[in-house]
């Protein structure tokens, strides 16, 4: 069971092609295909890439002005989802036409509402303000699970897998795995989740670090996030030399990330990320050593998560053994099926 009533990214702006290009972007949604386009106004439309009258994909047809003409047998529906043309015949259905889903751009991500249409709420739009600010600098990145999104949710919610799963790329040290995280609740003006702060002291810098920094001291590092709704994680991590004080950012590696889980199927799963350095650093190969480091570590918890998918077996969360690293899970969990209870 999924949320419904709150919004999931589809795409990254990028990814949608111009108002006069004749490519139809689409991407599965919580078991649904979108088609998203742009009108020539400017606006993004998204509506169900499944024609009315034989289910063909609308993405299979062609564009005509701001309207998609189904490539199966020519029907032509606006941006509105109506139906306005059927060949041979005077008029079309009333009936004629497919859903459409309220669609949103915050910095670069393009969400989709897949719940009640009256009940689309700008406010529930996460604060991914890094992916689109001249402060921070980014590659953007995209990556496909063939697992349920609540399995990598749980992985981003425990970050003591750092130590092992990454241990010679994000983590570096035992001790992440050591440090107790601090777990609250979020529940502020729509946004709705668990705020994790782990901090680490005095350890090495991590591989990932010294592939774009060289330290001569040990470091105390953080990492702080928001975890919420439906499945977004939106950080603040670092290292500081030690002795430096807690204000002192000279010698500090500073990073914002913002990554989102959208559901494709019960078994799939999209995964958007970035993580983001400040502006004020110069030298243009840092974005994309950075972005190669995650493709890495990111294929390293890909890997464990499929190899763990695999290995459950029908009733395996009933079987699995709590522990302390799961607290942050478990909490975000039993708010999530909370909430979806409420909902329906």
């Amino acid at each position: 069971m999924w949320l419904r009533n709150c919004w999931y990214v589809i795409a990254w702006d990028h990814e949608i092609p111009a108002a006069d290009s004749p490519e139809l972007f689409t991407r599965q949604v919580l078991n649904e295909p979108i088609l998203v386009y742009r009108t020539h106004s400017g606006s993004l439309v998204a509506l169900a890439n499944k024609c009315c009258h034989r289910h063909a994909p609308l993405s299979k047809g062609l564009r005509e002005g701001d309207s998609v003409r189904c490539g199966y047998h020519g029907l032509l529906f606006n941006a509105q989802g109506q139906c306005t043309h059927v060949p041979g015949m005077d008029s079309a259905p009333a009936k004629a036409c497919v859903k459409t889903y309220p669609v949103a751009v915050k910095n670069k991500w393009v969400f989709v509402w897949m719940g009640d249409p009256a009940l689309a709420d700008l406010a529930k739009l996460p604060d991914n303000f890094s992916c689109d600010h001249p402060d921070w600098v980014h590659i953007p990145g995209y990556m496909h699970y063939d697992t349920p999104y609540l399995l990598i949710a749980d992985n981003l919610l425990d970050f003591s897998h750092l130590s092992y799963v990454h241990a010679k790329t994000l983590g570096g040290t035992t001790a992440i795995a050591q440090a107790r995280p601090l777990i609250e609740q979020v529940d502020d003006q729509g946004q709705r989740g668990v705020k994790v702060s782990r901090f680490v002291s005095n350890v090495g810098a991590s591989p990932f670090y010294r592939k774009f920094r060289e330290f001569d001291s040990n470091l105390d590092r953080w990492f702080v996030y928001d975890f919420l709704f439906p499945s977004t994680l939106l950080m603040h991590s670092g290292g500081r030399p030690v002795g430096d004080a807690p204000d002192d950012n000279s010698r500090a590696v500073l990073l914002h990330s913002c990554q989102t889980l959208t559901p494709e199927t019960d078994t799939s799963t999209h995964y958007f990320f970035q993580q983001s350095h400040p502006a004020t650093v110069q030298d243009e190969t840092i974005k994309q050593i950075i972005f190669n480091s995650l493709i890495e570590a990111f294929n390293e918890d890909r890997d464990m998560i499929t190899a763990q998918f695999h290995n459950l077996s029908a009733n395996a969360e009933d079987e699995m053994m709590p522990l302390h690293f799961d607290s942050a899970l478990i909490q975000f969990r039993a708010l999530l099926k909370e909430a979806i209870a409420a909902e329906r």
